[in-house]
């Protein structure tokens, strides 16, 4: 993408001489950055625009550009696209609205853009976008106000008024950018797309994006993984409500996706979510001025107590720790500061402490082997000058080879003291928390770029045994799979369930359960019934013939009353499982935009009670099993309280990864569960399951609202 980002000559198609006309903007824009390559304003007018001899049109150019810039209305851009091409152009930025996002022949139009785009090797940005720059290159083809700083963030958004608003900020907080980016409606160029540029890009340090949805899950996921491993990737993802999430489909023309299935792949990628904007550029700051902390272990020096709580606090909330100082570090803070000074973590040099007094405590703080990395809290006091103050924790710092955060409590005379900071690469936090949540990123960062390599196996399965479920299924013309006719999907996987078998009257399920052995459970076995609690359909602890006999036909009586539409093809007779075992819940559903979300948690009807389940797409790997299972915050339940055995947890990871094999091998089967699965110290059985089959050759709809 360098004919888009460094071009050396540049098209402004409706290009104006009327000051505040969008193409006027972006002409000023470029000639103000001080872009040197050849510029073309075209406009069927002609004449002369911003001291520019303007072209009649995009012929009148005569040779080919790097980057064409059109801005003007919809009806004109798919015809000035192909003049564009015949004439010869790299890149293209489509600002001009009113596309997919608002009616179907500006879908139509947008599409063919995209075809001709892409098939004849041009980059198009947009359309319905802000427009790019390259601060660095002296390129600004956008409409915005201003030229931002020069730095080392790399920035895109989906949104133009967002980027109007961020640049405006940015400006009025000294933060710089090496790219800016307005995706818009990402018909060809998108978060993928992006990623893979800026993390080549050596003018970039630290990648930062908004998005609303994110069109190929599976591409973004796969750059986001290989730029995570190079340069931090923070990402504010829009939409994560239903009501937001219908705000982005109406504002992009798109889809919003599961937050869940998002939340995932940012997890597994490496990409570090933040929540806020303001949140999105304290991060920024942070990651791209200072090196990452070699462990979690924070040393704190304030000269107010209360500010050293609430950082002491921030630490509690994060996997920040506040570590002992050794012997040698107490004994210097005691040689250097009054005896009524607080010489442990966090250090208190209490209101009268002077500049000295931060340099010798920066020192002896920041030597300390216990120590990763050190946060500075300065409160205004009366007498302090807080230049002085900078000055000095800059020449201490200066000494201390370890990660050094500022929070400069006040605004209105610290502005000098500020500047003395960003200059030596200090990041400055108006309050403690922001401080501690930027280095608890950075700290858990540092530990992904570390991570070993993870492992993926694919368990033994009989694919052909489960093809022919499925198909049988299709032909069928049924969706709705439960747990009688899931069965053998469930045992072509490998997956242990418990011993059961169908039994048609009352007399068979004695047979049944006689076979077995004493207690049984009896569950209702109708397709048309997803969820047996609806019709009252389980029986538990079965111990006699007689018991079974009667809850037989107790449960297809009352089925066939609750349910007259419903065919009922008996009762499935399981052997009941130990009491020791405990019921998680294993499952799947397939997203749009990211495929098979996998879900565990506890089972039963605490997952609609408890909500307390953990995500992870598919395919997943060994670690990702194994972290969805202590993630969630019922582990310690599993793990055995007060006596309690623990449950075999190899056994869990078997089952998720094995469900996770048969969302990836059928994309067919749209949402699947297995619950309860019943997991002692010995095993894991799939106690119960039900699927979701759909035509996929019929363009079945896969859209995912994620699991609440």
């Amino acid at each position: 993408m360098d004919s888009l980002f460094t071009p050396s000559s540049i098209a402004v198609v409706g290009a104006s001489s009327v000051s505040g006309k969008i193409g006027n903007t972006i002409l000023s824009n470029l000639l103000s950055a001080g872009f040197s390559g050849r510029l073309y304003p075209v406009n069927p007018r002609g004449g002369t625009i911003c001291g520019l001899k303007a072209c009649r049109n995009i012929f009148e150019i005569g040779e080919p550009v790097d980057l064409a810039v059109i801005a003007i209305p919809r009806g004109g851009v798919l015809g000035v696209f192909r003049e564009l091409l015949q004439l010869g152009v790299g890149s293209v930025v489509v600002v001009s609205a009113g596309f997919k996002e608002v009616d179907h022949e500006g879908w139509q139009l947008e599409t063919e853009l995209a075809h001709l785009a892409k098939k004849h090797g041009v980059n198009l940005l947009g359309p319905n976008c802000l427009g790019v720059i390259n601060s660095r290159g002296g390129v600004n083809a956008s409409f915005a106000t201003g030229n931002p700083y020069t730095g080392s963030i790399g920035f895109f958004s989906q949104s133009g008024a967002l980027c109007v608003a961020v640049l405006d900020w940015a400006l009025g907080t000294n933060i710089g950018f090496s790219k800016f980016v307005s995706l818009g409606n990402k018909a060809v160029i998108n978060e993928a797309s992006m990623l893979e540029y800026l993390g080549n890009d050596p003018e970039t340090k630290v990648i930062l994006g908004y998005v609303e949805n994110i069109e190929d899950g599976r591409e973004f996921m796969e750059q986001a993984a290989k730029v995570s491993m190079k340069k931090p990737v923070l990402m504010m993802k829009a939409g994560t409500t239903p009501a937001g999430a219908r705000a982005a489909s109406s504002h992009t023309g798109a889809m919003a996706g599961s937050d869940q299935a998002c939340d995932a792949a940012f997890r597994q990628s490496g990409v570090i979510r933040v929540e806020k904007l303001d949140e999105l550029f304290h991060l920024a700051k942070a990651f791209s001025v200072q090196e990452l902390p070699q462990g979690p272990n924070l040393g704190i020096v304030t000269n107010a107590g209360g500010p050293g709580i609430l950082a002491a606090d921030a630490c509690g909330e994060s996997v920040m720790r506040m570590p002992t100082f050794s012997p040698s570090t107490i004994g210097e803070l005691q040689r250097m500061l009054p005896g009524y000074a607080s010489l442990y973590n966090p250090v208190d040099l209490l209101g009268d402490a002077d500049a000295e007094s931060y340099s010798r405590a920066v020192r002896a703080v920041g030597h300390d082997p216990a120590v990763n990395s050190l946060l500075v809290i300065i409160a205004p006091m009366v007498n302090l000058d807080l230049t002085s103050v900078a000055k000095a924790v800059v020449e201490g710092m200066a000494e201390v080879s370890k990660p050094v955060f500022c929070c400069l409590m006040g605004r209105k005379n610290s502005a000098a003291a500020r500047d003395i900071f960003a200059e030596a690469g200090v990041p400055v936090y108006d309050f403690p928390k922001q401080a501690v949540r930027a280095m608890d990123c950075m700290h858990k960062y540092a530990v992904w770029k570390g991570r070993p390599p993870r492992t993926y196996i694919t368990p033994e399965h009989d694919l052909d045994a489960a093809r022919r479920v499925v198909d049988n299924v299709l032909k069928s013309g049924r969706s709705e799979l439960v747990e009688f006719q899931a069965r053998d999907i469930v045992t072509a996987y490998g997956l242990p369930t418990p011993e059961a078998d169908l039994a048609r009257s009352g007399d068979e399920a004695v047979a049944i359960a006689e076979q077995l052995g004493y207690p049984v459970v009896l569950k209702i076995a109708s397709p048309e019934v997803s969820h047996k609690s609806d019709v009252d359909g389980v029986r538990l602890g079965l111990n006699s013939a007689e018991e079974v006999r009667t809850a037989f036909w107790d449960i297809t009586a009352r089925t066939q009353r609750l349910r007259p539409d419903a065919y009922v093809a008996g009762c499935l007779v399981q052997q009941m499982a130990s009491p020791q075992s405990r019921e998680v819940v294993v499952g799947f559903r397939r997203d749009k935009q990211f495929g098979p979300l996998l879900m565990f948690g506890l089972g039963g009807v605490y997952v609609e009670i408890l909500k307390d389940i953990s995500f992870r797409l598919a395919p997943l790997s060994v670690e990702d099993a194994g972290d969805m299972v202590r993630e969630i915050r019922s582990y310690m339940l599993l793990k055995g309280v007060k006596g309690g055995e623990p449950v075999d947890f190899e056994a869990i990871t078997d089952v998720l990864i094995r469900m996770s094999c048969l969302a990836s091998d059928f994309p067919e089967i749209y949402e699947a569960e297995f619950n309860p699965v019943l997991v002692n110290s010995e095993e894991a059985l799939v106690a119960d399951a039900r699927m979701t089959v759909v035509d996929i050759s019929a363009g079945a709809s896969n859209d995912s609202d994620g699991r609440e």
